[in-house]
Parts: structure tokens; sequence; C-alpha cells
């Protein structure tokens, strides 16, 4: 009898994941499900980071290191030569998002492995800059390109850019491996309950957004006043869901605006409820997004969390001051195929053009976010593109 092919499964490898949180907490939140699905791969994770707060409520004990194969560490650690000098060197470094990291870090591992005895082929770990998400034509160009270092403790090493991203040609998005599964379980009422909202079957709309100028438009469409609505004869109760943060402060200040003109028009019908939820945690906001018919996201983790819940959404993208946004924008309205009022929505909502915000077309939508979802559904995973591009390279 011949022995299985696979008796002896490859090692875990250990990771360290550099970040630094520029703003808005798109940065650890995409780093901390980085590490969860690593970890959840039977892969070891130091996470690096400048600015852990955000993790006490998006990944409850992480901090204190709760999580099985995960270790949370400070960014100044890194910085630290006795400190370092206790750990064990990684298989792979990943600077996320463009932060390099601090030279300290690479001149005592520099120096460790030359101490060792080890040669220039076997210096450095696999080296990978994460790159931003985008639907733009240089990221499959971009993708895995090598990267040369020529001078500084690191010479002698190479980074690979790695690009997400919607096509075959890029690396794919965060995607659990139980997803589906949990999806498919989730029971939207008991959810809702357990937030203390009595939900009685009207439309539920989620909103995670900065501070959109037709915010104002978007609350009066909603309570049946917008002047774009097709009818207000057949309005429809809505219950908006609304993120701690920046989204609720953007909403109550929108609502005192409207209370005080000198004839307002708001929600005189009272199709519209509110709702401002406590900041959730990550596992929470994939249930926040399964549970609305239509969801309003921002960044880059609340968009691959809403593709992933395959429900309508509009998406507001970080705003640039050069307007760069507007073609990344384009570039995603396009890779999704999204109908001719999704794209309308969008350039509205994303203050593209002037024009009044259009009353939406779930069905469509719908539609548009169903095939999105499996298509992207049928590629390789993120982390599962990582591990394969990790472990060819290290032949």
């Amino acid at each position: 009898m011949t022995a299985a092919r696979h008796a002896n499964p490859p090692q875990p490898l250990l990771w360290d994941v550099f970040c630094r949180v520029v703003d808005n907490l798109g940065d650890i939140g995409v780093c901390w499900r980085l590490a969860a699905n690593l970890a959840a791969r039977h892969q070891q994770v130091r996470l690096w980071v400048d600015d852990e707060s955000a993790l006490r409520w998006m990944a409850p004990g992480a901090l204190e290191d709760q999580f099985l194969g995960i270790q949370v560490l400070g960014w100044e650690q890194s910085r630290e030569t006795k400190t370092l000098e206790k750990l064990a060197p990684a298989d792979v470094w990943v600077e996320t998002f463009g932060c390099e990291i601090a030279p300290e870090f690479i001149a005592t591992h520099a120096y460790s492995t030359r101490s060792g005895g080890q040669n220039d082929t076997q210096k450095w770990p696999v080296w990978l800059n994460l790159e931003y998400l985008t639907a733009e034509n240089f990221a499959e160009r971009a993708h895995t390109l090598p990267s040369p270092i020529m001078s500084g403790p690191a010479a002698g090493g190479t980074k690979h850019f790695f690009y997400p991203g919607f096509t075959p040609g890029t690396g794919g998005l965060l995607r659990e491996a139980d997803l589906p599964a949990r999806q498919a379980a989730f029971d939207r009422a008991a959810w809702l309950a357990g937030l203390g909202i009595g939900w009685q079957g009207e439309r539920l709309v989620s909103l995670f957004c900065y501070e959109p100028t037709a915010l104002e438009a978007l609350l009066r469409q909603l309570a049946g006043e917008s002047e774009t609505a097709e009818t207000t004869r057949n309005v429809i109760a809505t219950h908006l869901l609304v993120t701690h943060g920046r989204a609720a402060e953007a909403v109550k200040k929108t609502i005192f605006n409207i209370e005080n003109e000198p004839q307002p028009s708001w929600n005189k019908r009272r199709q519209l409820s509110i709702s401002y939820l406590p900041a959730l945690t990550q596992r929470d906001f994939d249930h926040l997004l399964w549970a609305c018919d239509l969801n309003f996201v921002r960044g880059e983790d609340s968009l691959v969390r809403a593709i992933w819940a395959g429900r309508p959404f509009v998406w507001q993208i970080y705003p640039q001051h050069d307007n760069a946004h507007h073609d990344k924008l384009a570039a995603f309205l396009d890779v999704i195929d999204a109908p001719a009022s999704l794209r309308r929505f969008h350039r509205t909502w994303n203050e593209v053009d002037s024009q009044p915000l259009q009353a939406p077309d779930l069905t469509s939508w719908s539609d548009a976010a169903l095939r999105t979802r499996q298509r992207l559904l049928a590629q390789p995973d993120l982390v599962s593109q990582l591990l394969e591009f990790v472990a060819r390279v290290r032949k």
C-alpha cells in the first residue's frame, strides 16, 4: 500500500504583517481580516500596527492574544533592537498599502542572518507589498512584479507587488472559506432583535459613509419627500441603520439642518425611521449587510463585504484631491457591469456630477450585485493566492 501523497502537509509559515492606520480605519480593517484569514489556514501571524485602538471593538480580544495564531504588536516595537532579537525570524513580510517596514527591523534581520552564516539567497523572507484595491487595468499589469532593492540594509532583497482585484489576472478578494455557509444560516430577525430593533418587514437600508453632499437628498427620498420619486402614493416604509462614527454624525447634522428650514418637509409621512448602531465587530458588520435590502458602504473593506453580501449596494469611494478617484470609480462600475441607473446614482453620491439623486432601482441593482458575487466566488480568494505565490517564490 503506497503512502498518501499528502501525508506530510506543508509546515505553517510565520508572517509579519505591517499596518499604518492613516484614517477611517480601512487599513486596520483589511489587515485584521487578512491576519484572521491566514490564521484560519493554520498560519502564524504577527500584526505590527501603529494604532491598535479600533481592534478593541472590531475584534474584541485581539489585543489580549485571544485569537489563535495572531499576535498584535505595536509599531514602535518594530524599531526596538532588543525586542526584535528575541523574536523568531518570519518567513513572509507583508507591507500593506505602501507602508514601509522600519529600517531598524530590516537592519536587525540583516545582521542576524549575516551573523548566522546565511548567504544572500537564504537571507530574506518573501517580501510583499499588498496594494490598494482597484479595478483599473494597471492592477493586472503590476500584479506580482518584482522590485529588487539595490541599497541600504535591505540590499539584495526583492519585494513583489501584490494587487487585490476583480479579475483572474489579479490577486482576488479577501474571503473566508466558511462565508457562504455562515450567510446561509443567518437569521435576520433574530440578529436585529439582538440590537433592540423590532423589525416589522419594512425595507432595511444600512448607511456607512463619509459626509456626502447628497445625504439630505437621500434622507428625503427614503422618507418619500424626494422630487425625483416616481410616486408618493406608494412610499415604502424604510428603516435606516446608521453605523457608528462619521456616518451617524453626518446624519444627525443633516437632520438638524433640514428641521431648521423655514418650511420643513422632513419625514412628515413618518415613512422613515432611523436607528443609530453601536460600533460593530467585523462579523456583525457582515450581519448588517446581510440584513439589509440596500447597503451604502465606503472605502475598501466594506466594499468587498458588500459584494459578498450579494445585496444592492452603493459605494462611496475615498475622495482624492486630484479627482483620481473618479477614474477608479468608473473602472469599478465597468467591471461589475453596472446598469445605467446605478452608474447615475454613484456619480451623484460621489460628487462626480451635480445631477439630482435618482430613485434606486433595486431590481436591476440586485441583479448586478448577484452576478458580481457569483463571478467573484468562482475566482480564487486573496489568501489562497497569497499562499500559492509565497510557496512558489520560496522554491
